[in-house]
C-alpha cells in the first residue's frame, strides 16, 4: 500500500522562530513573477521576497529608488499566485514608509490586503523602530533590513559593506537589537563582514536573514536572477551562480532566429492542417472573388 506524503505547511512567524531554535537553516529567494515563484514553491523554500530589487532586475532602474507602491503590489499579486506555502515578504518601495508613520501603517497594510502577503520588509535600523512598533501593533509581521540598504545608496556613497569598522559595526548592533525590540520577526543582514553577522545572530532571539553576511546567519537570501545566471555583466562577490541560464537562453534565441530565417520552423508537426476537400471549397469561394476583385464586396473600380 503507497502512501502520499503529507501537504507541506505554510511557513510562519512560528515556523522561522523554531528552525532558529533548532539551529536549522532557513531558505529564502526573491521572485518577482509568477513563474519563478512556481519554481521556488516546486523546490519547498521557506521564504520568497518579492524585492524592490525588481526595480533594477525586471524593470531596467539603475536603483530601487523608482519603484512605487503600484509596482509592489502588481509583482506581489503575480508571486501570490504561484506560490502558496513559502512565507510571503513585500517589500516597502523608496519614501512609502520614511515620512510619516500613518502612511507607512496603510502601505504596509495594502501590501497584506492587495498583493496578498504574509509580511512586509523596511529597510533601517534605530531611526525605524517606532515605525516598525506601529506596523506590528495593526498585526502586520516585519522583516528588518541592516547593512547595506539599498535604498540609502545615495547616502552610503554606493552599494560598499557595511560595519568593517568597530564603530560602525556597533552600530549595526544597536540597530539590530532596536528591530528586535520594536517587534519585527526576523531580520536581513546584507554586506557584512562574516564574523558580525554571526555574533549579530548569536545574540538575537529572531531570525536572521544573511545576503552577504556569511554562513553564520540563520538563512540565506539571493536573487533570483543572479542565482540562475540570467545575467552575465556583473554578479556580486556573494552570489553563487547554480545555474547559467544566460548562456542557456542566448543559445535558444540564436537557434530560433537561424531557424525562422532558413524557415525550417515551423515545421509541419508545428502546424495545423485542413482536409483536401475543405480546401478545395475554400479555393471555389474565393477564386472567382479574387479574379473580379470584387472579395469583400470591392467592386473592380473601387
Amino acid at each position: 500500500m503507497s502512501t502520499q506524503a503529507a501537504p507541506r505547511k505554510k511557513t510562519t512567524v512560528l515556523s522561522l522562530r523554531k528552525k532558529k531554535r533548532n539551529s536549522v537553516p532557513i531558505t529564502m529567494m526573491t521572485a518577482y513573477d509568477y513563474p519563478s515563484a512556481r519554481s521556488i514553491e516546486d523546490a519547498q523554500l521557506d521564504m520568497i521576497l518579492v524585492g524592490d530589487s525588481l526595480g533594477m532586475v525586471v524593470l531596467g532602474y539603475d536603483n530601487t529608488l523608482s519603484v512605487t507602491m503600484d509596482d509592489m503590489i502588481h509583482h506581489c499579486k503575480a508571486v501570490a499566485r504561484g506560490a502558496k506555502t513559502p512565507m510571503l515578504v513585500g517589500d516597502m518601495p523608496f519614501m512609502s514608509y520614511q515620512v510619516d508613520v500613518k502612511e507607512a501603517v496603510r502601505n504596509a497594510g495594502r501590501l497584506l490586503a492587495e498583493g496578498n502577503m504574509d509580511a512586509i520588509k523596511l529597510e533601517g535600523g534605530i531611526e525605524m523602530a517606532d515605525t516598525v512598533r506601529a506596523i506590528v501593533n495593526v498585526g502586520i509581521p516585519v522583516v528588518g533590513h541592516i547593512g547595506l540598504t539599498p535604498q540609502s545608496v545615495n547616502q552610503l556613497g554606493g552599494f560598499k559593506v557595511q560595519g568593517r569598522k568597530a564603530t560602525a559595526a556597533a552600530k549595526l548592533l544597536e540597530d539590530a537589537y532596536a528591530m528586535q525590540d520594536a517587534g519585527c520577526c526576523a531580520l536581513v543582514l546584507e554586506a557584512v563582514p562574516d564574523r558580525i553577522a554571526r555574533y549579530i545572530s548569536d545574540v538575537l532571539d529572531i531570525p536572521t536573514i544573511g545576503i552577504g553576511g556569511g554562513n553564520g546567519c540563520d538563512g540565506q537570501v539571493l536573487v533570483y536572477h543572479d542565482t540562475l545566471g540570467f545575467f552575465d555583466k556583473f554578479t556580486p562577490r556573494f552570489v553563487k551562480q547554480y545555474g547559467q541560464l544566460n548562456t542557456v537562453i542566448a543559445e535558444a534565441l540564436n537557434n530560433y532566429k537561424d531557424e525562422v530565417e532558413s524557415r525550417a520552423f515551423p515545421a509541419p508537426e508545428h502546424s495545423f492542417t485542413m482536409k483536401d476537400e475543405e480546401w478545395d471549397a475554400f479555393l471555389d469561394l474565393v477564386e472567382p472573388k479574387i479574379e473580379a476583385k470584387d472579395f469583400f464586396g470591392m467592386g473592380a473600380n473601387r
